[in-house]
Formats: C-alpha cells, sequence, structure tokens
C-alpha cells in the first residue's frame, strides 16, 4: 500500500478539493475576481452572480480558453435611489469584460410597469409612474459576453407621489412668457400665420388680408388632436397634431393700418369688417415635432379656418323652431358660422366643441326703437340676453357692401323691420349663445350646433369622466355676473365603442342631441340638486307670469329664464370648467363679480369687500368651487360642494379675504382658464394636477396675469368656517361656508405672461411633455403708434422696435429634462 504522502491521487476525510484538475479552485476564483475587479452594486448582487453569472461556470469556452482568461462580465446597476412621479429617471450601468460585450439591457423586475426608453443599452430612462404612497421598483441589468456568460445586477427606485418641483415663478411686469428654471419655452403660432399654401407671411402693419386663411386673433380655448404619420387621427400620437383653438375677439386697433375706421356707429369700410369678421371663429393647424422644437405645417391636409360666416347646421329640440327662422334661414335648420368663442370641450369621440359666449353684443339693436315692434315676451328674453346695443361692437352692420346684396353684414342688425321673421335678421341673435361641436379631423364637415345644451353665454363644456353603461354629462358656466353654472345629461348611455367611431358627428348626434339639461342650486348645508329644465314641469309653462315658455324649444333657447323660474343659484361669473379624471369632481371658477354686495352674499359666493388700491366692493377677486356628484356619477340630480381656493392677495385679510392662506407663490386673482392633465400620462393620475389661468384686472398693479399648477385635495378635505364681508358704509354680513383644505405647497405659480395679456388656453401632448398655452391680447390698452407689449417679438428679441404691434400667440414649454411638464 502506498503512503498517502505520495503524489499518487487518494482520498482523504479533509480534502475539500476533490477534483484532481489542474483547473483553479472555486473558493480560488473567487479570491482572484474580487482581487482584481469592482465588487458587484446594487440589488441583490451575490457572489454567485460574480462567479456564475446568468448560467453554470464552465472550466473552457469553445475555444479552449481557461476560465481565468474568460471570465464573465462584472456588472453594476448603480446605486438605489428615489423619485416623485412625473420625473425623468434615468438608469445608468457600467459593465467590465475582456472578452467583449455582445448584448446589454435593462429589464422591470416589480413594481408598477414603465416603458423603459433605451434599454437595450448601458444608459435607460422611464417617467416615474404615478403612485399613492411609496412604491419600490427593481430593474435587473444583464449584459452578455462572446462566450455566451452574463452577469446581471439590480437596482431599487422608489417612487414618491407627486409633487411640484418646480420653484415658483415670482410676480413680475415683464413683456415675456416666464416660466420656471428648468423649462424651456417657445412660440409655436400667432396672430396672422397663414394656413394655406398660398397665403403670403403675415407683414404685421394693418394691412394684411384673408383672415379666413389665417390665424385668428385672441385666441382662447385650445386643443391637441393627435394625427399618424399619414396624417389620421392617432389619439397617441405626441410628435404631430392637430391644434384646435378658439379666436374670442379683436385687439381691433392693431389690424388696421391706423386703426379701425368709424367707430362706434359707422358706417364702416367693408374691407375692414370682413377682416374683423373673419379674425373670429375657430383655427385648425397641423403642427409638428422637429429636432429644432414644433412648427406649424403652413399647408397641412387638415388646416382649417370656422368662421362667423361658415355654414352650419341646427341639430336637436330647436332645430327648425320659428325662434331659428331668418332671412337666411326660412325654416330655422341652418346657420353662418360661430362667434366670441371662448372656453371648449371636447368628446371621447375626438370632435371638438366650441363654445359662444358674449355674442350678444355684436347685434344692432337700439331697444328704444325697437321694443315698439316687438312683443313683451320677445322685450324680456332680448333684455335677459342683453341684446340692446346701439351699434353692436363693431358696427358691422353699418356696412353697405359693394355688390348690394350680401346680408353677411346686415345679418348683425337685429332689429324688427320686415314684415316677418323671415323677411328680415330679428331672429339672428337666437342663433348664437350654443355649444357647437366640430369635426376636426374632417375638413369639409359642417359644424352642429347643439341646442339641447341650452343657449346662454357659454364658458365651455367639460364632460364628466364617461363610464360605460352610464349616461354622460357636460358642465358648463354662463360667464355673465350673477349667472349659473348647468349640466347637460345625454338620455343615451355610453358605449366604448363609439370613442372610435368614424362618422364623430354621427355619434355626436347620439349623445348629443337628446337629454336634460340641468342647472345648479348650492344649498346652505354643503349639498346642492341639480333642477332639470323641462317643459311643463314647476313653472317652465304657458301659464308662467314673468315669461311663458311655449315648448322645449323656447325652454333651451332661453334657458336663463327658465333658470330664473326654477330657483338656481346666482354666481359670480361662472367661468371654465374641469373634472378631474381621477374620482370625477367638477371644478367651476368663478372669476369675480363686481355687483355681489354685502346683502347678497351666500354660501357658495361668500365674500364682498375692498380690495385696495380700488374703492370697489364686491368679490374682485374671485374662488374656485369644486363638486363631487351623489354616488360619483354623471347622472346623479344631486352633489357636495365646497371651495377649492379663495384667490386674493397674500397681504390681505387672512380671516374673510385671503381665506385659503395663499402666499407670494401662488397668490392670484380672477381664476379663468381650468384643465387637468390628460389621464394618458403621469400628470393626470392617481393625484392629477390641475393648472389654473387668470383673467385679471384687480392684481395687474403687483404682476401680469398667469397660470398656476395645483395638485388638489378632494371634496370635504377642509371644514365650515364663517365669513365675515364689510359693506362701505360699515354693514356687515356673516355666512358659514365650506373650505377645502389650504393649498399650500400644493399651488405654485408656474408661468407669467407679457403685459397686459390674459392667460387662457391650455393643453399637453398625449404624454405630458409639451405643454401648450395661449396667450391672448397682449398690449391691449395700446394703439398702432404706441403699442404697450411687443409680444411675441419681445420673447425673442429684446430689441425689437418700439412700434413693433403684439399678437396673441401659442407657446410650447418643455422641461429641459424631457420629463412630465409640472412635476
Amino acid at each position: 500500500m502506498k503512503d498517502v504522502n505520495e503524489a499518487t491521487p487518494g482520498y482523504s476525510d479533509g480534502d475539500i478539493e476533490t477534483n484532481p484538475s489542474a483547473a483553479i479552485t472555486l473558493s480560488a476564483l473567487v479570491e482572484r475576481r474580487y482581487s482584481r475587479r469592482s465588487t458587484i452594486q446594487g440589488g441583490a448582487a451575490t457572489m454567485a452572480l460574480a462567479v456564475f453569472g446568468g448560467s453554470m461556470l464552465a472550466a473552457c469556452d469553445d475555444t479552449g480558453n481557461d476560465v481565468e482568461n474568460d471570465q464573465p462580465p462584472v456588472v453594476t446597476a448603480g446605486s438605489s435611489g428615489t423619485a416623485s412621479a412625473g420625473r425623468l429617471v434615468t438608469l445608468n450601468s457600467t459593465v467590465t469584460d475582456d472578452g467583449g460585450i455582445v448584448t446589454s439591457a435593462w429589464t422591470q423586475v416589480s413594481g408598477p410597469t414603465v416603458t423603459l426608453n433605451g434599454a437595450g443599452t448601458d444608459t435607460a430612462t422611464f417617467v416615474a409612474p404615478s403612485v399613492s404612497a411609496n412604491q419600490p421598483l427593481v430593474f435587473r441589468y444583464t449584459a452578455t459576453d462572446q462566450s455566451g456568460q452574463s452577469s446581471s445586477a439590480e437596482t431599487t427606485v422608489t417612487i414618491s407621489p407627486a409633487v411640484l418641483s418646480f420653484t415658483a415663478v415670482a410676480k413680475n411686469k415683464n413683456d415675456l412668457v416666464t416660466v420656471p428654471t428648468g423649462y424651456a419655452v417657445g412660440v409655436l403660432t400667432r396672430l396672422g400665420d397663414p394656413i394655406a399654401a398660398d397665403v403670403a407671411a403675415y407683414k404685421n402693419d394693418g394691412t394684411d388680408t384673408n383672415f379666413a386663411n389665417r390665424i385668428g386673433d385672441h385666441g382662447d380655448a385650445l386643443r391637441y388632436y393627435g394625427l399618424n404619420s399619414a396624417g389620421t387621427r392617432d389619439d397617441a400620437s405626441n410628435t404631430r397634431g392637430l391644434l384646435v383653438q378658439n379666436h374670442e375677439n379683436l385687439n381691433v386697433q392693431y389690424l388696421h393700418a391706423n386703426g379701425p375706421t368709424n367707430l362706434p356707429a359707422g358706417p364702416r369700410p367693408e374691407a375692414e369688417a370682413i377682416k374683423e369678421i373673419e379674425a373670429h371663429g375657430v383655427s385648425a393647424v397641423e403642427i409638428q415635432q422637429t429636432g429644432a422644437g414644433w412648427t406649424p405645417i403652413q399647408n397641412g391636409a387638415l388646416n382649417r379656418r370656422i368662421t362667423p360666416n361658415t355654414p352650419v347646421a341646427f341639430n336637436g329640440p330647436v332645430r327648425g323652431s320659428a325662434l331659428l327662422q331668418t332671412a337666411f334661414s326660412a325654416d330655422g335648420t341652418a346657420g353662418r358660422g360661430t362667434i366670441n368663442n371662448c372656453a371648449n370641450g371636447v368628446t371621447p369621440w375626438a370632435t371638438n366643441l366650441t363654445c359662444e359666449e358674449n355674442w350678444a353684443f355684436y347685434f344692432r339693436r337700439p331697444a328704444a326703437a325697437d321694443n315698439a315692434r316687438r312683443t313683451a315676451k320677445e322685450v324680456t328674453a332680448l333684455t335677459r340676453y342683453g341684446v340692446t346695443s346701439a351699434n353692436g361692437n363693431y358696427a358691422w352692420a353699418s356696412v353697405t357692401p359693394a355688390d348690394g346684396a350680401s346680408t353677411i353684414f346686415r345679418r348683425w342688425d337685429a332689429q324688427a323691420t320686415g314684415s316677418s321673421a323671415t323677411a328680415d335678421f330679428r331672429n339672428e341673435p337666437n342663433q348664437f349663445g350654443w355649444v357647437v361641436e366640430i369635426d376636426p379631423y374632417n375638413r369639409t364637415s359642417v359644424p352642429r350646433k347643439r341646442t339641447a345644451l341650452g343657449r346662454m353665454n357659454h364658458e365651455g363644456a367639460w364632460p364628466g369622466n364617461f363610464v360605460a353603461g352610464t349616461r354622460p354629462a357636460w358642465y358648463m358656466g354662463d360667464d355673465a355676473q350673477n349667472e349659473y353654472l348647468y349640466k347637460f345629461v345625454s338620455a343615451t348611455a355610453w358605449v366604448a365603442a363609439d370613442a372610435n367611431a368614424t362618422d364623430r358627428l354621427a355619434i355626436g348626434d347620439k349623445y348629443l342631441d337628446t337629454g336634460t339639461l340641468y342647472v345648479a342650486r348650492f344649498d346652505a348645508d354643503g349639498t346642492g340638486d341639480w333642477l332639470p329644465l323641462v317643459f311643463g314641469q314647476g313653472p317652465l309653462t304657458p301659464s308662467n307670469a314673468t315669461y311663458p315658455f311655449a315648448d322645449q324649444a323656447d325652454v333651451l333657447t332661453h334657458a336663463r329664464l327658465a333658470a330664473d323660474a326654477l330657483g338656481a343659484t346666482p354666481m359670480d361669473r361662472p367661468e371654465w370648467t374641469a373634472v378631474n379624471p381621477a374620482n370625477g369632481e367638477m371644478y367651476l371658477t368663478l372669476t369675480n363679480n363686481s355687483s355681489r354686495s354685502v346683502d347678497r352674499v351666500d354660501p357658495a359666493n361668500p365674500r364682498s369687500y375692498q380690495d385696495p388700491p380700488s374703492t370697489a366692493r364686491g368679490n374682485r377677486n374671485g374662488h374656485i368651487l369644486r363638486l363631487r356628484e351623489d354616488g360619483d356619477t354623471t347622472e346623479a340630480t344631486g352633489f357636495r360642494w365646497d371651495i377649492y381656493v379663495f384667490a386674493a392677495g397674500s397681504d390681505l385679510d387672512p380671516a374673510n379675504i385671503n381665506i385659503s392662506g395663499l402666499t407670494a407663490d401662488n397668490d392670484h386673482s380672477s381664476p379663468d382658464g381650468l384643465w387637468f392633465s390628460r389621464p394618458t400620462n403621469v400628470a393626470g393620475q392617481v393625484s392629477p394636477l390641475l393648472w389654473v389661468q387668470t383673467d385679471d384686472g384687480a392684481f395687474t398693479d403687483q404682476t401680469n396675469n398667469q397660470m398656476l399648477a395645483a395638485l388638489p385635495g378632494t371634496v370635504g378635505d377642509g371644514a365650515a368656517r364663517s365669513v365675515t364681508s364689510t359693506g362701505a358704509d360699515g354693514t356687515t354680513r356673516t355666512v358659514t361656508t365650506y373650505v377645502g383644505a389650504a393649498p399650500g405647497a400644493r399651488l405654485k405659480r408656474f408661468l407669467t405672461g407679457p403685459l397686459e395679456c390674459e392667460i387662457t388656453g391650455v393643453d399637453t401632448t398625449p404624454d405630458g411633455r409639451n405643454l401648450f398655452v395661449g396667450v391672448q391680447h397682449p398690449g391691449e390698452n395700446g394703439t398702432p403708434a404706441a403699442p404697450t407689449s411687443k409680444w411675441p417679438d419681445s420673447q425673442t428679441n429684446s430689441s425689437a422696435p418700439a412700434t413693433t404691434r403684439p399678437r396673441s400667440g401659442v407657446v410650447v414649454i418643455v422641461r429641459a429634462d424631457g420629463g412630465v411638464v409640472g412635476l
């Protein structure tokens, strides 16, 4: 028997290394590897990963190289970290390998699924998802070398709920659109930009014509409609789309070389009036993202202007009514155009709702002369809607057309001068004040006025959240002092497949032509009721002493009178509505009310006060009210309400004026535009981002108009509170209202606009990374010889000539890091 110390292989209980080959041992391999390379970092990296990678370690590769010379790659996945919802997160990895890496990739291991951009590279990015509480996301980085050996490492990113991560923009009086640090702003479209191939560039000296093929003035509410590479509907497109925008009114002084001729009474020159008429309405222009940013496409196939002269059709219960009969439409089914388009609405079937606001003032109807030609009922209606101007805003009715026959000017004379309604335009005012549905993807389609939604100073028609099997609703403000909030509920329950129909206006017929119009009553206990405007119910009958209603067409055409009769709550100028896509709560801007006296305050409109230096009293700064439908359904006839925020200067009385505790970072006045981010991206999910825009005169001694970003809570998150108003004579009145939780840092000023502008109109691309914002009437108080703003030229050229005329326009705002705007 041989000695155990001989070289001959043998066995011993103390032996650990039983493999007699010359290959390196496992323990030595680990020791050597860690002595020559860095330790694997992140996640669940272990010695097994360091040695074995993604497969069992082999002694030699297929070329015969031993393991020492051909080790699996060494990878790291960076350190674990944190990010808040909406932030752009970058995953960094490193890899070391002597034999060359063939493939490498990031994959998600756990947590809410995100889209990894650059997943097949060493560096990947993703947008942090929306979460309600801290949520870990685990990612694995794997690299494979030429020998087929792979190694992996993991890292964890903990996502926290959304916050407003930007630093608030300071109040200022700059002639610029100012955005937070880390954001960039570019001008996208402007008044007068050509949207047809053969239209000349805009000279901006008052000599330009053909506004039927140019972007109009006073851009207001806007909406982005996605397009694919073929130029057809694509709701997910973030790089190409149609920008559809309202054009509410005019900076008429800048449209003409030396300002308008013969205002206010006329006679007006035909050419000037045509230009002014065509500069109203709606524009649709294709826009595209390029390497240099966003740009409009002048000859876009879907580019379109809808002006006050564009043919339209009437749909719904008022179609064919004698109330719509004119010399143009003897049967009361057709009309021309849309005017004073302010806020908007949308539908799931991708049509645009444009809303006619202050239309009454365009008509000439000297009441003293015309009232004698009218019935008492007609006088009541015309007076209630304010059709009482001696000349009309721009005296278009004073034009004598060159052809002697055109009625495009005579239609603006609403006097009863003929033998019947079909011999003149006494009923032309009844053809305005409606919600108008437009198919942006079909430029030859005829817009339809949806009369079931009622006639008023429509300030938008925003839909509630759509639920299959439930009748959908649209919420509408009537923008005038002491007017009402309305809701239209369709008679047809929602069918989700209708969202993808190609005959979009036919789907509008299905949901928007039959239903019930309601008006809101806000009760003192924090609840409220929707009161139906239905002919034959309650006071809406022919026996009504104030206004005898003839039929449902009469009720809808004179919705204000019907709401009066039902006892609706007069509000502080109901403007835009917006609906929280996460919970269905409806928000309403009440922009201000100079006639809200101490004796007329109520729980939903609880303030009347003086805001120095003005000596006027009333609710000068406005507030934002919100409501939650009973049962969280659009079909509800009751709701709960509170006041999300009271607008005010931060230096005003915290007990009765600055009730929401606003600071220099978020104080504001006259909230107007209102919009929740799209639910297609993080900003519109879980705790959606709310954008608030202002149209103010009470706060412009401190700052230009602005846009704020908010992460609001929910109805009932605050408490009841007593508010005392004081009159000029010292009389007081105290009411109890319901105030939401103080917004604090969850409300911040995101943007300020140029001089004398209004900020109005907001939307994003579906991914939330491109924010479109409207800038209306900069320099509105100037003259052609002395403009008071040079925007948008001032945005990029601080040396623009002093006589540069300002123009309304749209800007696009992006984060420098490519993340979701606002978060």
